[in-house]
């Protein structure tokens, strides 16, 4: 794995295209929206892979039977080289590279079900990613039996992007406030004077806008999220944008959330947790 000086970014473009699942993440970086790493075979003449996203995620793409990259793409997943003091999620295109990595990752990898300890360190943890299609009809019936009563939701402003905590938050996918403000949309909603939850655009490419949204534990279960993630829906509905769900299948309450806003399931593929 040799990493990809910026300026050669374009040279991960045109395999990027081939990719059919969810990778709007892999082009902000590919394409300078937001800072990342792009790693390599051969910078000279690439034909494989891999995407970092600062956030924490990752896609590995291309040719799938490069051992020289593989061996070391191993050693990134268990952090033999103490790259990351993070784990990092990573997905794979096409479907060889994942018959690939179970036989790579045979001595390391657990099923995240397996893992009761939640080990982090020299593992590989098998979850699964799921990827949503939207669906109009269903989000239309859903949302007459959204309420939310003593709350109300504004567009995100600088304060917002500032204040929010979690991980799912703004300043997570966004360079500054600044570029979030100019380049993305989100909506806040307030309970009383208190910031209850944030939905926002974590990507936006063409006419894909993929949904983001954290809120505060004090106000979860109270359909804060499904309030103020419909209000980011509707503005996707009135500016041509189709909305973008993926999650975790291990994450029920995002999955439920997807289901409760006229989301269905269009794929699910492997979703790796490397080593911290």
């Amino acid at each position: 794995m040799k990493e990809l000086e910026i300026k050669d970014y374009s040279k991960a473009i045109e395999a990027l295209k081939k990719v059919r699942i969810n990778n709007l993440f892999a082009r902000a970086v590919v394409e300078n929206q937001i800072s990342g790493k792009v790693y390599v075979d051969n910078p000279g003449n690439p034909t494989t892979f891999y995407v970092v996203h600062p956030y924490g995620m990752s896609l590995l793409f291309g040719k799938h039977d490069n051992q020289d990259f593989n061996k070391a793409l191993k050693d990134h997943a268990l952090n033999k080289n103490k790259t990351r003091n993070a784990h990092e999620w990573m997905q794979a295109y096409p479907g060889q590279w994942d018959t690939k990595l179970k036989t790579l990752f045979s001595d390391c990898s657990i099923k995240s079900s397996d893992n009761k300890t939640n080990q982090t360190t020299n593992i590989v943890e098998l979850n699964t990613r799921v990827n949503f299609k939207f669906n109009l009809d269903k989000y239309t019936e859903l949302k007459k039996k959204i309420r939310t009563s003593e709350s109300y939701a504004i567009r995100t402003n600088e304060e917002e992007f500032k204040s929010m905590r979690g991980s799912v938050i703004p300043s997570n996918f966004w360079n500054n406030a600044n570029d979030f403000l100019v380049n993305g949309i989100g909506f806040s909603t307030y309970s009383g004077n208190e910031l209850a939850c944030t939905a926002f655009a974590s990507f936006i490419m063409d006419n894909f806008l993929e949904l983001g949204m954290e809120t505060i534990p004090k106000f979860r279960g109270k359909g804060f999220a499904q309030y103020t993630c419909s209000k980011l829906i509707d503005y996707c509905l009135e500016n041509s944008f189709e909305p973008i769900w993926a999650c975790r299948l291990e994450n029920t309450g995002s999955y439920r959330l997807a289901e409760k806003l006229g989301f269905e399931v269009s794929i699910q593929i492997p979703y790796y947790r490397l080593s911290e």
